[in-house]
């Protein structure tokens, strides 16, 4: 690759998301966050079980992707290989044992959540102390004692179903939120 023709990833231009993509996406989102918030019991679990299964299918097919796509691009190609083996077990087993997937997944999410609360919040507290200032200090210790807070009671009884209840919340609120975005882009 000569000089002229190389570009930065910054400089490259990427293509807008589609807004009718948007749109199905809120209208989804909307769907299943009424179900879960507002259905009778029967439906949100019934609907809780399609989500379980189609997680197992998603981390199956993209563990899939990731090995193949080693053979397109080289880089990192343990990583991609490792990232791919694990996603393709846990896409199985998820599919193998769809009832104990459902029980564990909400546990697993709090935990992955503490875990990356603790993270964002620490490196929050080293760019204040470079100089990023006193709000991201703040925000940092907030996200510290979050993460912390998840990660020593994921296993508490309720933590899976209230990060379930949360999760419904956040997905009908914001399948409105992606409704009326998608149709921003429209316009614009």
């Amino acid at each position: 690759m000569t000089a002229t023709t190389a570009t930065s990833a910054t400089a490259m231009q990427s293509r807008p998301r589609p807004w009718w993509l948007s749109l199905i996406t809120g209208i989804a989102l909307v769907i299943v966050g009424a179900v879960m918030l507002f259905a009778a019991p029967k439906q949100k679990l019934d609907t809780y079980m399609v989500l379980v299964t189609f997680i197992g299918i998603y981390w199956l097919v993209q563990g899939i992707f990731d090995i193949v796509f080693i053979f397109i691009d080289h880089t990192a190609w343990g990583w991609k290989l490792f990232i791919g083996i694990v996603s393709i077990i846990a896409g199985a087993s998820i599919l193998m044992y769809p009832v104990a997937a459902a029980l564990v997944l909400p546990k697993i999410f709090v935990l992955v959540l503490g875990i990356w609360g603790l993270m964002y919040g620490i490196i929050l507290l080293i760019m204040a102390f470079q100089g990023g200032g006193w709000g991201a200090g703040i925000l940092g210790v907030l996200g510290i004692i979050f993460g912390i807070a998840l990660m020593v009671n994921y296993t508490v009884p309720g933590m899976g179903l209230a990060m379930l209840w949360t999760a419904a919340v956040f997905a009908f609120f914001g399948g409105f939120v992606m409704i009326v975005q998608s149709f921003r882009t429209r316009s614009a």
